[in-house]
């Protein structure tokens, strides 16, 4: 394979998505991967700082709503929520949020050491390059 350039990089379209039923709501959702700017918002809404800038815990606030408010598009890609919309997704029944938000996790490339690395609580990072699939 041959290796890409700059250019080709920045063109490249990456973009994922899945359409997943709800029943409850009666039809399908769009749900998008995040790009890594989107992902980088999402990972750093989960961090509570202290007056002095620190983290100071994890704010689980809504964090499947705010995760969805980034991920939930139309079929041309267009978000269909906004980050003011988090309260009415908060609002929906918890357990299609919570299964919309694991395809949204998968998607984006976020697991389950998400919040841990928000906290703070994960090992150390691993450098270099991975020979694992």
């Amino acid at each position: 394979m041959a290796l890409l350039n700059r250019d080709q990089i920045a063109q490249a379209d990456d973009t994922v998505y899945e359409d997943v039923p709800v029943p409850e709501w009666g039809g399908e959702v769009r749900i998008a991967g995040m790009s890594g700017t989107q992902r980088n918002s999402y990972q750093t809404s989960l961090i509570h700082f202290a007056p002095n800038g620190k983290p100071a815990g994890v704010n689980m606030d809504d964090r499947d709503a705010r995760l969805l408010a980034r991920c939930l598009v139309d079929e041309d890609g267009e978000p269909l929520f906004t980050l003011k919309d988090v309260a009415t997704l908060g609002a929906k029944n918890g357990a299609v949020l919570e299964r919309l938000a694991v395809v949204a996790r998968r998607l984006s490339g976020l697991g389950d050491r998400a919040v841990e690395e928000a906290e703070g609580n994960s090992g150390p990072a691993l450098s270099g390059s991975s020979t694992s699939d």
